[in-house]
């Protein structure tokens, strides 16, 4: 089950997976199954990768927080368009 998005990261970085085994003292398989999520990674591991890669140790997980769709997005930020339109008329009418 993949949790990391290694992959993700380093393609951002442009960081191979030779460099990056290198840069965190594993072999170049530990790499590859880090990266199809075939391994996890033990604390001080994914403490060095988060160090090797400069990012935040949480930033390395996949996200389980389910994300809202498009249309639940628009539809929140109408509601507070709406709300703010509201607040404003009972500002000016009370000025």
């Amino acid at each position: 089950m993949k949790i990391l998005r290694l992959k993700e990261i380093l393609k951002e970085k442009g960081i191979t997976g030779k460099e990056f085994a290198l840069m965190v003292n594993v072999t170049e398989a530990s790499v590859s199954n880090l990266v199809k999520g075939d391994s996890i990674p033990r604390k001080q591991l994914l403490i060095d990768i988060a160090a090797a890669l400069d990012v935040d140790l949480k930033d390395l997980f996949i996200s389980t927080k389910p994300q809202k769709n498009q249309k639940e997005i628009i539809q929140t930020i109408k509601n507070s368009i709406e709300d703010l339109e509201a607040l404003y008329d009972t500002i000016d009418k009370r000025s």
